[in-house]
């Protein structure tokens, strides 16, 4: 069993005393898991570091097996993240919420366009906080579990939506939601298709779509948030975006 795909390196663990096993995201292959041949040398360490983009060849004598990686570097950015508080912050969430909550081998093309971006802009704290936002719902999408942002869940109307309902995970109209304000969710406007993002609303969208991969996603596996995604969203509501 042979394939090839770009993808970006979530995780590393040791393996021996010579080898590691990476998780990496890629398109057409979802998150994969791989040892490593000789990644921990001085030659590849700088490599095999959580947000680098890579081309891997995987090989393996059957599918279910863990297989091998050959990797070669497409874009080591890890090392500048690295050197930003917030953005490493952010860089540690996205990978701890695409190896808890993604099942293994399982594409998500969508899921991984909507990745791909944030990673390009995640050393800007002026942008990444809001796409960042927007993985999360993406994520939410590609699992199942994608809420509804249309229409009205009381009313119909496509119209002055400003409320989520925790429950259907629908939105809610202004008049609608009115008298039930202290059980709904804010939806902040830039998940409406607003370009202005406000402040408070990157802090109403962390909290929206994390009581759903809270509901949704981790209850079901009985786990936790990854603590990485507490950080983050500590961090967000420290800088007072």
């Amino acid at each position: 069993m042979k394939w090839n795909d770009d993808g970006y390196i979530l995780s590393v663990k040791p393996h021996g005393e010579t080898s590691a096993i990476i998780n990496v995201l890629s398109k057409q292959h979802g998150r994969h898991a791989g040892m490593v041949r000789g990644g921990r040398s001085r030659r590849m360490r700088p490599v095999l570091q959580p947000g680098n983009k890579v081309t891997v060849n995987w090989n393996a004598r059957l599918s279910e097996h863990l297989g091998v990686f050959m990797v070669e570097a497409i874009d080591a950015r890890a090392a500048i993240l690295m050197q930003d508080r917030a953005s490493l912050a952010g860089l540690n969430a996205i990978s701890a919420l695409c190896m808890q909550a993604l099942p293994e081998r399982e594409p998500h093309a969508n899921l991984y366009d909507v990745f791909e971006i944030l990673m390009a802009q995640l050393h800007d704290i002026d942008v990444w906080p809001a796409l960042y936002v927007r993985f999360e719902m993406a994520l939410l999408e590609a699992l199942g579990y994608g809420l509804d942002l249309s229409t009205c869940a009381a009313t119909g109307t496509a119209h002055n939506l400003t409320h989520v309902s925790p429950r259907s995970g629908r939105a809610v109209c202004a008049g609608a939601a009115e008298p039930y304000l202290d059980k709904l969710l804010r939806l902040p406007p830039f998940l409406r298709g607003q370009n202005s993002v406000e402040y408070g609303d990157i802090a109403d969208g962390l909290l929206l779509s994390g009581v759903f991969l809270k509901t949704r996603v981790f209850h079901t596996q009985n786990r936790d948030m990854p603590s990485a995604r507490g950080r983050l969203s500590a961090m967000i509501t420290n800088l007072n975006i």
